[in-house]
Order: C-alpha cells, then sequence, then structure tokens
C-alpha cells in the first residue's frame, strides 16, 4: 500500500524519502559527480518537478531528450557547440537523479522506468560519438572522402561504447537466466581473482581512461577539446581526442572482458 505523502513537500522532506542507504551506497551504479554535486542539487530540481505535475517516466523522457540534444549540440561548430553539448551531459544526469527520486517519491518504481532509463543512456553514449566525428571532420557539410575517416572513427567508438556498456548488461541476463540472485553493488564482486589482474586494476584506478565513456565525461572532454581548437585555430584537439578514444575504447572492452570472466559477477 501506498504511503500517502504532502503534495507540496519540502527539500528536507524529499531528500528523507528519495535517499535510502542503499542509493546512496552504490558503488558500481551512481557516478562519481552524484556525490561532488549531483545529489546535493537534485532534490531542488526533483521539488520544481513535482510541483509541475511530472511522472518519474515523464522525468525520463526529459532526460531521453536531454542526452539526445548533447549529441545534436556537438553539430554546432566551434567552442559554442563544445560547451552546450557539456552543458547538457551535466543536464542529463541531473535528469538520471531527479527521475530515479520522483519514483522513489510517488512509489512507482517499475520495470518500464528502467528500461526507459537505459534507452536514455544507451542513446546519448551511442550518439555522442557519431557526433564527435562529424564534429571532427569539419561538419557534415564539411565531409568527403578526404575526412571520412574521422566519421568512420565516430561510428567505431560509438559501436565500441555500446559494447562495452552492453557487458554490463550481459552479466545481469546471464546470471537471471540461471537462476542467480541479483548481484550485489560491493567492490569485491567485481575484484578480479588473480593477483596479477587485481594490481593491473589497482594500476588503471590511477588513471582511469575506462570512465571517460560515460555521456559527462565524453561531452566535458570534448569542450576541453574545442577550447584548445579555439587556441590553435584548427579541429587538431577534436581529432586527436577521437583518435584516442577509439584506442582506448578497444583496450578497455577487452580489459572489461577478461575483469568480468575473472571475478565472482558471474558465480
Amino acid at each position: 500500500m501506498n504511503t500517502l505523502r504532502p503534495t507540496n513537500p519540502s527539500v528536507a522532506q524529499i531528500k528523507e524519502v528519495v535517499w535510502p542507504t542503499e542509493i546512496r551506497g552504490r558503488q558500481s551504479s551512481e557516478h562519481w559527480l552524484n556525490e561532488v554535486y549531483l545529489r546535493k542539487v537534485s532534490p531542488y530540481q526533483t521539488r520544481i518537478l513535482l510541483k509541475a505535475g511530472f511522472t518519474a517516466n515523464g522525468v525520463t523522457y526529459l532526460m531521453i531528450a536531454s542526452g539526445f540534444a548533447a549529441g545534436l549540440a556537438l553539430l554546432i561548430p566551434g567552442l559554442t557547440g563544445g560547451l552546450l553539448a557539456a552543458l547538457l551531459g551535466q543536464f542529463q544526469m541531473l535528469l538520471d537523479c531527479s527521475d530515479g527520486e520522483v519514483a522513489r517519491w510517488r512509489q512507482t518504481s517499475s520495470p518500464t522506468g528502467v528500461f526507459l532509463d537505459k534507452i536514455g543512456h544507451y542513446l546519448a553514449e551511442g550518439f555522442i560519438p557519431i557526433a564527435l566525428g562529424i564534429r571532427a571532420a569539419g561538419g557534415l557539410g564539411q565531409l568527403s572522402d578526404e575526412n571520412m575517416s574521422f566519421l568512420v572513427a565516430g561510428l567505431v567508438l560509438s559501436v565500441l561504447v555500446l559494447f562495452n556498456k552492453a557487458l554490463n548488461d550481459m552479466v545481469h541476463v546471464a546470471r537471471a537466466f540461471n537462476g542467480l540472485p541479483k548481484l550485489s553493488e560491493s567492490p569485491s564482486v567485481a575484484a578480479p581473482q588473480i593477483s596479477a589482474l587485481a594490481k593491473l586494476r589497482s594500476l588503471v584506478r590511477i588513471l582511469p581512461f575506462n570512465r571517460i565513456f560515460h555521456s559527462i565525461e565524453m561531452t566535458l572532454l570534448i569542450a576541453v577539446a574545442a577550447i584548445i581548437d579555439l587556441f590553435l585555430g584548427d579541429l587538431a584537439a577534436t581529432q586527436q581526442l577521437l583518435q584516442f578514444m577509439v584506442i582506448a575504447a578497444a583496450v578497455t572492452v577487452v580489459g572489461h572482458i577478461v575483469a568480468i570472466l575473472n571475478s565472482s559477477r558471474l558465480k
């Protein structure tokens, strides 16, 4: 039975309901910026959305739109497109916090909400690399045989990013098909059981390039590249960023598969 909630809740009341320990304590599902500022700001946004009558799924649709818009923004040349994409990437994640908070407040969490949330992240993180490829080539109107390699690189990056993202979902599917319980969020579950791999994983944490394929990190890096391009007067920084990300994504996919197979996630 649903618990009655105030029709005009305060931020303090919202925080009390929507921030249970299992949400704030998640290690693998929470983005690092959540603790930096997103979870500090999101209750204020959630209060506005609740007063406006938004459902949780309605907020998720806004999240989907903002993530896709971040990719579209990259088609705007120059610094304007880079900064706008970074801003929209932040807004997407802020909405990603609020849709769960609205669901917990309204007690309307559902598989549909999770499904829509997945669509939002897959769409953004699949489209942004393609838009980056177009941007690195100079824009839609500048595509030619000479710079088509940048578009191809963007498409390859998109496939690698989506495949790497899907690996986590593959783990949950594999466990469900074999009747195993829901995977714990504990960091020990993902830790490699082979000592050499565990040491390598510790080294990667010093420079976690495997985390740059989230929409926030990608758009922030692209914005930095746009600033450098502005001073250089060309697209060299954006093009080199794209090339680096393709290599990093390929390494990340291989490392992710090896890490999954050598952890307790499938046991």
